[in-house]
Parts: C-alpha cells; structure tokens; sequence
C-alpha cells in the first residue's frame, strides 16, 4: 500500500473518529462507555500500520476538541496518548506477529492494554501537576469498569472488519 493511500485511509479513519461520537455522545452515559473514538484509530493501526495509527490516534482527540469543545481540553490531551498508544500498538504487533491464528486478537488486546495503561500514567502526572486526586479507583473506574461496554464492541467489531479486509485483499501484512 503506497504512502498516498495510507494518508488517504488514515484521514477517512481521523474523519471517522470525531464523527462516531456524536451518534452515541446524544446520551452521555452510553457514548462514554461505547469508546467510539477508539473504533477507527485501532482500525488504523491496523490497516496502515503503526506510523499512521500513532499520528491519527494522537491527532483525533485533540482536533475534536478544538473543533467540537468535546472532550475537554485534559481529557483530550490524556485521550491523544491512549489512542496513539492504540494505533502504534495495534499496527506495530499485527505486522510483527506471524503464523499465529490469533495474532488480530493478540494485537487488539495488547494495544487495549497498553492504552489504558498510557492513559492511567498520563492522567497520574497532569492531575498531578494540576494537583486535583487521580487515584487507583478512579482508573479502574474509567478504564476498565465504565469501559466494558465499548471493550465487547471493539472485540467483536474489530476483528470481524480486519477479517473482511484480509479475505477482500484489501490489507497486505507486509506493508510497513
């Protein structure tokens, strides 16, 4: 895939995230649990690889929140390094992973993990520096236990997207 088509691929992906949350962001209470944002930007890493995914995931939040006031400006800011962490890890795994039958799934969970893990060290040091509380059950509350909603939706769409891509042709793992 040449690098015109992955700009092209990624800035549909970008679009994608800042738009997807106005359908769920109506109700407040499901569009934060659904992570709609999260949606394209692992799809990214995915299908153009780490670079583009990194770039997309870190741009999306915090060009929605200049553009749309949503989300706020530190939420943005903690949300850009999640989401870049998505997209690089996503990306990064999926083409270094071969011959394992569930490398898509290795690569999704691992770049979940490690997002919510960026997002939690992140939060830590601008609360911190903000000096308002960031404690260990407020993380477990936001990244995992508000989250599980959109986690079941990113195990289950995810791969089935990145599996009609393979099956069309559409992906080539030994793009970089």
């Amino acid at each position: 895939m040449n690098t015109t088509k992955k700009l092209t691929i990624s800035a549909v992906l970008l679009a994608l995230g800042l738009i997807l949350p106005f359908f769920t962001g109506q109700i407040q209470e499901i569009g934060n649990k659904l992570l709609p944002m999260h949606l394209p930007i692992i799809i990214c890493g995915f299908i153009c690889g780490w670079k583009y995914g990194l770039l997309t995931g870190a741009m999306t939040p915090l060009l929605r929140c200049i553009l749309f006031s949503m989300p706020a400006p530190v939420n943005a800011i903690c949300m850009a390094f999640e989401l870049a962490t998505y997209g690089a890890v996503s990306g990064m795994l999926y083409r270094k992973v071969h011959g394992f039958r569930l490398r898509i799934y290795f690569s999704l969970v691992s770049a979940m993990i490690s997002g919510r893990i960026i997002w939690g060290c992140v939060a830590t040091l601008i609360y911190g520096i903000t000096q308002s509380p960031f404690t260990w059950k407020m993380f477990l509350g936001s990244a995992i236990l508000n989250a599980i909603p959109g986690i079941v939706v990113q195990l289950i769409l995810i791969p089935i997207i990145i599996l009609a891509l393979e099956k069309a042709g559409v992906m080539n793992i030994d793009d970089k």
